[in-house]
């Protein structure tokens, strides 16, 4: 019996027969491990959003979902152990673009259980909670019950606010896992030099009040100050309007909004609805007319693939940096 079959085969069978777990059996992801000796540095055991997994050696075929996922596997160098994507926001980086070409794409959205198991994959990186829907039968417990180990972004099951500090986490546990705990350390070290410039650039200079419009009409769906959103607009020299809620992101109303009176309107660009749309809406809405932002028409832009917990976060602190306090002259 092929992998892909067994693995079909358990995830069906579970359904059925998961009052007998507590009887015996192997513990989650033993039917995918080798005999033999361990790899160097392994095992190795890790607890990611409340999931205890032993590594005895890293994943050979993971798979990826959602770009953050897939990005941070990219920057590890990491894309011969990748046998399947799935689900980009936006174009890759440019300098992972090479590398992304070389992958195969599953599904231009989430992949069947059929289709994700059909990439005989040992590993399933997921960079939203969404990954992982229980309705479709990739939840974790499934997949690890198949032999299949998973990992899901920490910014999807953190208690306190996300920052740089979590992004050191994924980022070592993730190089770690892979068994390429240097190659973690050499991105983190880049990262900590491109911070400490914008850290240097920003120091003392006023900072701005700005509210993040991600989407809505008759709401709005902001940032705040749970995710590593806020943490971004922080560093890069402003104050979110929104911090105080406990929540990466939010509904709030446009009353809200015109009470707190923010002096730049940061706008995620995604999906169908262009930048220009969406500052069309804010400018011709009667009500928001004496908001600072509005009436001065300071906006500024940020990919949302930027304002998720992944390698793009950094590069977002400057680029925001210099929306928010650009050079005079």
């Amino acid at each position: 019996m092929s992998r892909v079959s067994h693995a079909l085969r358990s995830l069906m069978a579970a359904a059925v027969l998961a009052p007998l777990a507590a009887c015996g059996g192997p513990a989650p992801g033993e039917a995918r491990e080798k005999p033999g000796k361990a790899a160097e540095g392994f095992p190795y055991t890790v607890t990611n959003c409340g999931v205890e997994t032993t590594y005895q050696r890293p994943p050979e075929r993971a798979v990826t979902l959602n770009q953050h996922a897939t990005e941070v596997l990219l920057a590890l160098g990491l894309e011969d152990r990748i046998a399947g994507t799935a689900y980009l926001d936006d174009k890759v980086l440019p300098r992972y673009e090479k590398a992304y070409r070389g992958l195969k794409v599953l599904a231009k959205r989430y992949p069947s259980l059929e289709t994700l198991l059909g990439a005989d994959p040992d590993f399933v990186y997921g960079g939203y909670s969404s990954a992982f829907d229980r309705t479709q039968g990739r939840d974790r417990a499934s997949l690890e019950k198949s032999g299949v180990r998973t990992r899901l972004n920490v910014e999807q099951c953190a208690e306190g606010r996300v920052g740089v500090a979590q992004l050191r986490q994924e980022i070592r546990e993730t190089a770690r896992t892979f068994g390429v705990p240097e190659r973690g350390e050499k991105l983190l070290a880049r990262y900590d030099r491109e911070l400490a410039s914008v850290r240097k650039r920003t120091e003392g200079q006023e900072r701005p009040s700005v509210f993040v419009y991600d989407s809505g009409d008759g709401s709005a769906f902001t940032a705040g100050g749970k995710g590593i959103g806020d943490d971004i607009i922080e560093r890069a020299g402003g104050r979110n309007v929104f911090s105080g809620i406990r929540k990466p992101f939010a509904d709030v109303s446009w009353e809200q909004v015109v009470q707190r009176k923010p002096e730049v309107v940061l706008i995620y660009d995604y999906g169908g609805t262009p930048v220009e749309a969406k500052k069309r809406k804010l400018l011709s809405d009667p009500a928001l007319r004496d908001v600072p932002a509005v009436r001065n028409k300071r906006f500024a832009v940020l990919p949302l693939s930027s304002a998720v917990l992944g390698v793009r976060a950094p590069a977002a602190v400057g680029e925001l940096a210099e929306q928010l306090h650009p050079a005079e002259g």
